[in-house]
């Protein structure tokens, strides 16, 4: 199912995964930055979430996103509800959601990015899961924006 942004109406992507501590901070701080960069700030809603949060951001995951620009050193896994989920337009799980999301069209379009887990991983490691998720979410984003 193609996304469509359009003025009149916001774009909710939800960026999810079960801590909210890796995968998906590194992945709402690439969508933050694509949503600014691209003037979406009107037409594009970011959610992040874990369906079992995390206590803080992981170091690893602080630091790899640091040496490319990012401070993840105040942010905190939150929780996300069901409902929440459902009423988002993109649902993208990380590779480690528990989650079953009716897709379709009266659901949100739901995608697994299938990401390696960055917890417990050297830094070269998170370092190639960093690019993996900024390939992805430009990927997202290319396709919100050629279709309005």
């Amino acid at each position: 199912m193609l996304v469509r942004v359009q003025s009149s109406t916001m774009t909710t992507v939800a960026l999810i995964c079960v801590q909210n501590a890796g995968r998906s901070q590194m992945a709402t701080a690439y969508a933050e930055r694509e949503r600014d960069r691209r003037a979406l700030e009107d037409d594009v809603e970011i959610v992040s979430g874990g369906t079992d949060p995390a206590d803080a951001v992981h170091d690893v995951v602080v630091e790899a996103m640091a040496e490319a620009g990012f401070d993840l050193g105040d942010r905190s896994p939150q929780s996300v509800s069901r409902a929440t989920l459902e009423s988002c337009d993109v649902v993208a799980t990380m590779g480690c959601s528990t989650l079953e999301l009716e897709g379709g069209t009266d659901g949100p379009d739901v995608r697994d990015w299938a990401l390696d887990d960055p917890h417990g991983q050297d830094l070269e490691t998170v370092h190639e899961i960093r690019r993996e998720v900024e390939r992805k979410v430009v990927a997202l984003f290319d396709e919100l924006e050629g279709s309005q």
